[in-house]
Order: C-alpha cells, then structure tokens, then sequence
C-alpha cells in the first residue's frame, strides 16, 4: 500500500477504482465459479444470466438469480462453494494491460487512488498483489466495510470516506453497469471500460460519462480525460 497519502494532504481529489474487471481479467472466472456453485446446488443457471451480474456482491446477485423471495438459508452455503471455487485461480490471477501503470499515473499526477471493490478483503488481497502496484494505492474498501453492496453506493461511499475527499472531488472507474449506478447514486462521475463485456451503450445509459476500450486505452488518452488533474468539486 502506498504510504504517501500523508504527503498529498494537498491532494484535489480521488479516483476510486472498481478491481473485477477493470483491473483484473477475472469477470469470466466468477461467472464459472458461480455457474458451478449454484449447480452443485441443484440450480441451473445459464453463464449469460450470470455475465450480466457480475460486480453486483453476492446479496444481490442471489436476488436477481433465485428471486428475492427464496430460502435465504443456502445463500452462504453458495457464496462459500462460489469462494472455493473461485480461489482454485488464485494463482493464475492476471491485471489487465496497463491497469498497474494506469494506477500509477494517477497516484503521479495528486490523485489519491483507491480502490472499491465487492470482494470480500481476502481475496481483494490476493488481486492487489497479483496486481502489483500497492505503491499507488492509498485505500481499499471491500465488501467487508459496508452493508450493501452495488449498485448500492455504500461502497462507493466507503471509498470516499478512505480518500477523505467529497463525492464532487471524486472519479470512480468501472467496468459494468452496476459501478456506474452505485457511484450515481454516491454523486460520483465515472468513466466506463469495455472489459467487463457490458457495450458503450449500456455503460453510458448506466451513468457513465465517457467509455473507454480499456485500461490501456484510457492510460494512453489520461491527458485527455477526466484523470489528467485532480481539480476543484467537478459538480
């Protein structure tokens, strides 16, 4: 983790990252985990379905999988099958080209960096390190800091509260219509990447202000983008 947060006391502002799928190339791994999870509990989803939920936390992706009026009582029987599941790829964990860099460039340019993700903090600790740029970072909140997680703003929420900044001086960047929502919601801005699979079109009608190809893509146009400087409430 970054320790010079204390010094860029004087820091504008803050941008907040999503990690699955903005960061890491991990959103097709949680589809099958969860595709498997819910078959070993007699319930057959079709990966699509689950696609589309991805970046939701488990609470609400069981809503919208099984209904909100299930037997809630096998739900943390499926999120530890979805875990054990998913923790098989731990060592094969991979960023996305660019994403250490990208971090990187912020963290070079005043931003504080923080990262909001609905992991649980063990296995958001695994993809900080397959990551590789904990000098960037100045905060992480997961889902083990709030209530409800997105397209709540809870965790968006969280991450402001880690930055020390106001929503007006925060950009959060995502890769699905759950991010943009949620950082809505908290009176965030947020730009979109393609690389969760969600289209321009559906990033832009969730919220998002502009979209990018990817971490690469934004990286190479920062000067350009929201991202060049932090700056006064963007309001």
């Amino acid at each position: 983790m970054a320790t010079t947060s204390a010094d860029r006391d004087d820091a504008a502002g803050a941008v907040l990252f999503d990690v699955d799928g903005t960061l890491m190339d991990t959103v097709y791994l949680h589809t099958v985990a969860w595709w498997e999870a819910l078959r070993q509990h007699g319930h057959h989803v079709t990966m699509s379905r689950i696609h589309r939920l991805i970046g939701m936390g488990s609470d609400h992706l069981l809503d919208e999988l099984l209904g909100e009026d299930r037997d809630r009582d096998g739900d943390g029987a499926l999120s530890a099958a979805h875990d054990a599941l998913y923790a098989q790829f731990w060592s094969r964990l991979a960023p996305l080209p660019g994403a250490a860099d990208l971090l990187r460039a912020c963290a070079e340019r005043g931003w504080r960096v923080v990262l909001a993700s609905s992991a649980k903090k063990n296995e958001a600790d695994v993809m900080i390190r397959a990551l590789g740029a904990g000098d960037a970072i100045d905060a992480v909140a997961t889902a083990d800091d709030v209530a409800s997680s997105k397209p709540a703003p809870d965790l968006v929420q969280q991450a402001l509260a880690k930055a020390g900044v106001p929503a007006g001086r925060a950009v959060f960047v995502g890769d699905a219509g759950w991010d943009a929502r949620a950082a809505r919601k908290a009176g965030v801005r947020c730009l979109g990447l393609l690389t969760g699979g969600w289209t321009r079109e559906e990033l832009r009608g969730s919220g998002a202000e502009e979209v990018y190809e990817s971490t690469e893509e934004l990286l190479e146009r920062i000067e350009d983008s929201p991202l060049s400087a932090p700056g006064g409430d963007t309001d």
